[in-house]
C-alpha cells in the first residue's frame, strides 16, 4: 500500500511524528511530507486546503493533536475539544472531497469509558462516558471514528482509526506544563537530584495503573496498519500490560539515580483508575506486536533526557 505513494504526516514535527517519519523511510514511499505548525494551522480550513494543494498526498496519516497531562486537561478543556474536533473533521472531509486513497486517523485511549473492563477491548469503546479530566480531548478524537465509519458506509472512503495507549520515549515532551506522566517523572527526578532534595512530590495516590507504549513500537504499528489494514473498525495499539503509577515512579527514580523519598499528593486527581489494552486485534489484522519492554524503553528515554536536558531547559 505505501510503496511509491505520496505520504503526508500531520504533526510530523512532533514526538511521535519524528519517529514515524524515520520508520516510513523503510517503506519505499515516493515522498514523505510534513504538515505542521507554523507552516500549516490545521484548525484553519484554508491552511488545510493549501496543505493538500502543496503536498498532493495519496495517503494522510493524521497525528496532529493538542494534548497534555491532567493539569493541562483541566486548564484548557474547551481548546482541547475544539482544536482536536475541528482538525479531524475538516481533514477527513477534505481528504474525501479530493479522493485521497487512504486516511489513517490516530485516536486516543482517553476515548474509552472511565470504568472500562480491563483489558480494554475495542467493542467496549461506547459503553460509558470517558474519565472526566480527559473527556473533552477523548470525545473530540473519537468523533473521527464516527466520521471514518460514516464516510466509508456512504461514500466508500478508505479510512482507518487506531487507538494508541500512552506513549513515551526519546524526544518526548518534557515541558512540565503539558507533559505526560513518564517525562514529567523523569524531569522531577533529575530536578530533585540537581537541587539535592531528599523528597519528590507526585500527584495522586500512586494506585492508578497505566500501560505505556514505546514510541518506536508505536511508529512501527502505524506503518503496518497504514500498509495492511483496510477496515473502519477501531484497533488498539499498545504493549498489552499495566503498571501502577507507584511502581512506575519507583522504577524511574531508581533508573534516574534519585534515592530520596516519594511523597504522594492525594489531593490531586489520579485520572482513570486503570488502563490496559487488549492488543490481540492488531496482531490478528496486521501482524503487530510490541517488542520493547518497559525497563529498556525507560533506560533509553532517561539517557536521551540526560544528554539533551540542557538544551530543553534553555527553551
Amino acid at each position: 500500500m505505501l510503496a511509491d505513494k505520496r505520504i503526508t504526516v500531520t504533526g510530523g514535527k512532533g514526538f511521535l511524528g519524528q519517529h514515524l517519519i524515520r520508520k516510513l523511510a523503510d517503506y519505499s514511499c515516493r515522498s514523505i511530507d510534513i504538515a505542521d505548525l507554523p507552516q500549516y494551522n490545521l484548525t484553519d480550513l484554508e491552511d488545510i486546503r493549501r496543505m493538500f494543494d502543496d503536498t498532493k498526498p495519496d495517503i494522510i496519516i493524521h497525528l496532529a493533536a493538542k494534548v497534555g497531562g491532567i493539569g493541562f486537561n483541566q486548564e484548557k478543556p474547551a481548546e482541547l475539544f475544539y482544536d482536536n474536533l475541528i482538525m479531524g473533521t475538516q481533514l477527513i472531509h477534505e481528504a474525501y472531497l479530493r479522493k485521497i486513497e487512504k486516511f489513517v486517523a490516530l485516536g486516543t485511549i482517553c476515548a474509552y469509558p472511565k470504568f472500562t473492563p480491563v483489558p480494554f477491548k475495542e467493542e467496549d469503546l461506547w459503553n460509558g462516558y470517558p474519565e472526566e479530566t480527559n473527556a473533552p480531548y477523548g470525545l473530540a478524537k473519537k468523533m473521527m471514528l464516527v466520521q471514518s465509519q460514516s464516510y466509508r458506509q456512504q461514500y466508500g472512503f478508505n479510512s482507518i482509526f487506531l487507538l494508541p495507549v500512552n506513549l513515551y520515549g526519546p524526544g518526548d515532551n518534557f515541558d512540565p506544563r503539558s507533559s505526560h506522566v513518564i517525562p514529567a517523572l523523569i524531569k522531577k527526578c533529575f530536578d530533585a537530584i540537581d537541587n539535592h532534595s531528599d523528597s519528590l512530590e507526585v500527584w495522586g495516590t500512586g494506585r492508578a495503573t497505566r500501560e505505556f507504549f514505546y514510541v518506536e513500537d508505536a511508529a512501527q504499528a502505524i506503518c503496518m496498519a497504514a500498509d495492511l489494514y483496510e477496515k473502519s473498525e477501531p484497533v488498539n495499539i499498545g504493549a498489552g500490560y499495566e503498571i501502577s503509577i507507584g511502581e512506575l515512579t519507583e522504577l524511574i527514580a531508581r533508573l534516574s539515580g534519585f534515592k530520596g523519598k516519594i511523597v504522594w499528593d492525594s489531593s490531586k486527581p489520579d485520572g482513570q483508575p486503570r488502563r490496559q489494552l487488549d492488543t490481540s486485534k492488531a496482531l490478528k489484522e496486521f501482524g503487530f506486536k510490541a517488542t520493547t519492554n518497559l525497563s529498556t524503553g525507560l533506560q533509553k528515554t532517561i539517557e536521551w533526557y540526560r544528554q539533551n536536558r540542557h538544551l530543553l531547559n534553555k527553551k
